[in-house]
């Protein structure tokens, strides 16, 4: 056998082993790139130098080696913790998340760079260094520390594709996250163009949630503000469309007149967004009119039901069917909850067999009084 190639395997059988060797690659890029940024600058050590004299105090314009130094020990030793638990986690749920996890988590540290400093110091070391060398430089370092981690593993991970591939909740409730949350940005994206104040609206709305902006005037249209909120927005939506993808596939299964009640809840929340933002934000829509933010979610509703709806065709014929509204009436509770059905004798809104709606499968199934 290959000695050093053992001593490498060796090394690196722990996940905390290979999350410490990738906390000190990520750290060594990300020193690199802006040793690369104050070289081109003409100011040589300029980031870490006021990095040092940021957290252990110092004269401007000096460059101390000692605390330089200093600060170099306390950079790699945050990418190595950093490290550690990223490849304690990737370990624990064996799934690959590939060049995804890596710029999410550089992003992560970008926002824990920006709020930490500004908590910690007072101070905006984002502003101060530039956020387009910041992002660009911790998304590097989130992709090195996961490639690390990935290239020293020893078992094959699960990729996200065969994930998606064997569930496919999971799979249509991100697709119609992502058409949800590019409908929506596609529209205010218009509206501001019209209006003639490009990004306005995720900034006003990435003010409020981010920085607490209580009037136009706190409206600051600005990177943090517009790829902050634009985060939350993706999520929120993330979230929308795997609830939608599972309401869709229990109404599949068992009752398609549950998206009834998915539409009135769509309703509900609509008038209670508007409501809130009228109560904690009324500045805000007299700049956002409320009918431009109904008609934006009603877009996504409707691109988001569509994909839904071509994917799902057996729901679809479900819907048109005349018997569903028999099954309907049939199933509606008569004297109260738990009372005889008065064709069946069970109690009613029992479900007898797979399902209860004409096409599913089981003895006796679309038949009034069909019992399990």
């Amino acid at each position: 056998m290959n000695e050093p190639a053992a001593a490498t395997r060796t090394m690196t059988h722990t996940p905390i082993r290979r999350g410490l060797i990738a906390g000190i690659a990520a750290a060594t890029v990300l020193a690199v790139w802006f040793l690369v940024i104050d070289g081109l600058a003409g100011r040589a050590f300029h980031t870490p130098a006021f990095l040092a004299r940021l957290l252990l105090g110092g004269e401007e314009r000096t460059l101390d080696a000692g605390q330089i130094a200093i600060y170099t020990v306390l950079h790699y030793a945050a990418f190595m913790a950093v490290g550690a638990a990223v490849a304690w986690l990737m370990n624990r749920f064996r799934v690959l998340p590939g060049l995804l996890l890596g710029l999410i988590l550089g992003f992560l540290l970008f926002d824990l760079l920006f709020y930490g400093s500004i908590w910690l110091t007072g101070t905006d070391v984002v502003g101060y260094l530039g956020w387009t060398p910041v992002l660009v430089g911790n998304a590097i370092a989130g992709v090195t520390l996961v490639g690390v981690i990935i290239l020293l593993s020893p078992q094959p991970y699960v990729s996200w594709g065969e994930v998606l591939r064997q569930h496919q909740v999971v799979r249509e409730g991100l697709i119609v996250g992502l058409i949800g949350a590019a409908v929506v940005a596609v529209w205010f994206l218009a509206i501001d163009l019209v209006a003639g104040r490009l990004f306005f609206t995720p900034a006003a709305l990435g003010s409020i949630v981010l920085g607490g902006a209580t009037s136009a005037g706190a409206v600051e249209i600005n990177a943090v503000n517009v790829l902050g909120y634009t985060g939350l927005h993706v999520a929120a939506f993330l979230g929308t469309g795997l609830v939608a993808a599972g309401i869709v596939a229990f109404a599949e299964d068992r009752h398609p007149y549950v998206l009834l009640g998915a539409v009135l809840l769509f309703v509900t929340f609509e008038t209670f967004f508007i409501g809130l933002l009228t109560v904690v934000a009324q500045w805000l829509l007299e700049l956002i009119p409320w009918w431009s933010i109904a008609v934006g979610n009603l877009l996504a509703a409707v691109a988001m039901g569509g994909y839904l709806w071509r994917r799902h065709p057996a729901l679809a014929v479900a819907l048109r069917d005349p018997e569903l509204e028999r099954n309907v009436e049939r199933d509606r509770p008569v004297g109260g909850p738990g009372a005889p059905d008065s064709t069946s004798g069970e109690p009613a809104g029992s479900v007898g067999g797979a399902g209860r709606y004409p096409g599913a499968e089981g003895p006796g199934a679309g038949r009034p009084g069909a019992g399990g």
